[in-house]
């Protein structure tokens, strides 16, 4: 086992017993039926790497990309396999060892390194796109683009207008009686994209008490670039957010973004000793309310709601009940559960970009789920998902809205009401 590109990973892989109660929840195993397609499966691979019996070649590579890093085996092993580590550290070793080529891969990784973590390229490529968008000009274009393109196309969202891209102000005051302060990721696609789910995060938590401040040197929490194997790049962006964030007055720092929740939560395991005390104040805003008992009068909402988990939110962090519980204080919402809420919806970051047909396949199922409960709204509580799920929505011509569980908080409440119709 001397010198194995998985030596990091073996002890890891060690807690696997091979029991299988992980097969029925993993989403590739469900769909291919296929042993290497499970986590335990995955798991005896990266032993086999470890071990020296099976190279790191094209089958642990491909096997190692097909996962959607949903971790519901995690929350269904018994032997707290960290499942989510050991991909994560088996993709490095990929990446290193250069075994992803060709031009999918080299653009995956400029877009993540480039773009995404850029804040000024990102908004200067989507106010673009948003142009191109208001003209129509993609429409007129896509038609005659490859399939791969013409999937991608269907995914993307409608750029919002410039106002609701503007940033957070640095601090927002507390209103009414003081109750604390907290600090606030903004995050990277979520200004760009979600702005209005921003701007209702902070306007609930003002409501409830806390003084809001938004360090203004935060960047890209890493998660992509982590979940891609680009270790080392998200390692640097999680060193420029611990020096951004001072603990030293706040009560938790505050993620609206279930996956940028979860990657922050593993500060600890990416810089160990560093990273720990930004990693112990994360809290999702939902969990966060729900801890501190958020009892702000709230005025009805006359919907059936269904709410799905984010796989980062109910498996990477073990939040599961606390946006249901916030969302059962609203007035008349009758909140309708359906009969696969902890699943992956296909998403996975940009899985629904580089393996198109898996994650459509993992999508119809949610879908044939949340339909079968006739919700007039869908909520979850990650930008991925948002996007997934409106997508797949639209192309079933489902008359159904879907948002994150603190739109429909701040609607009760009455300090936004955008995205949702009441």
């Amino acid at each position: 086992m001397s010198d194995s590109p998985l030596d990091v990973t073996y002890p890891g892989t060690l807690d696997c017993v091979h029991c299988g109660l992980c097969l029925p929840v993993c989403p590739t195993y469900r769909e291919t039926g296929r042993e290497t397609s499970s986590p335990r499966g995955r798991i005896y691979l990266m032993r086999g790497v470890a071990e020296g019996r099976i190279p790191l070649a094209e089958t642990v590579v491909e096997e190692a990309y097909l996962c959607l890093g949903c971790r519901a085996c995690e929350t269904a092993c018994p032997s707290g396999v960290q499942y989510g580590a050991l991909l994560e550290e088996t993709r490095e070793a990929i990446e290193t060892a250069g075994l992803r080529r060709g031009a999918g891969p080299w653009l995956e990784r400029t877009a993540l390194r480039q773009l995404v973590a850029k804040p000024v390229r990102l908004r200067l490529a989507l106010t673009l796109l948003g142009i191109v968008q208001a003209l129509r000009l993609d429409r007129l274009v896509v038609r005659w683009l490859p399939r791969a393109v013409r999937e991608a196309h269907a995914l993307a969202p409608a750029v919002p207008p410039r106002n609701e891209r503007r940033r957070l102000p640095e601090h927002t005051p507390a209103r009414g009686a003081r109750r604390g302060r907290v600090a606030f990721l903004e995050g990277c696609i979520m200004p760009e994209l979600f702005g209005n789910v921003n701007r209702a995060a902070v306007s609930v938590l003002a409501a409830a008490g806390y003084d809001v401040w938004v360090p203004p040197a935060q960047g890209c929490c890493g998660a992509l670039h982590a979940h891609s194997g680009d270790g080392e790049f998200a390692r640097g962006l999680a060193r420029t957010n611990l020096t951004a964030f001072d603990l030293a007055d706040v009560d938790a720092v505050i993620v609206d973004s279930a996956g940028c929740g979860a990657a922050l939560r593993e500060y600890d395991r990416w810089l160990p000793g560093d990273g720990a005390a930004l990693a112990a104040r994360v809290r999702d805003v939902c969990e966060f309310l729900d801890e501190v008992g958020f009892d702000a009068p709230l005025a009805p909402v006359r919907k059936r709601v269904c709410y799905d988990d984010p796989c980062h939110l109910v498996h990477g962090q073990g939040v599961e009940t606390a946006p249901r519980r916030l969302l059962g204080k609203i007035p008349e919402l009758e909140l309708a559960a359906h009969d696969d809420p902890t699943s992956c919806c296909g998403a996975a970051g940009i899985y629904n970009l580089t393996h198109g047909e898996m994650s459509r396949a993992v999508l119809d199922r949610k879908l044939d789920s949340l339909v079968a409960a006739a919700p007039e709204v869908i909520v979850t509580g990650n930008p991925g998902c948002l996007m997934q799920l409106r997508a797949g929505a639209e192309a079933r011509s489902l008359t159904v809205e879907v948002l994150h569980p603190i739109e429909l908080l701040a609607a009760s409440l009455g300090v936004q009401k955008q995205g949702l119709t009441i």
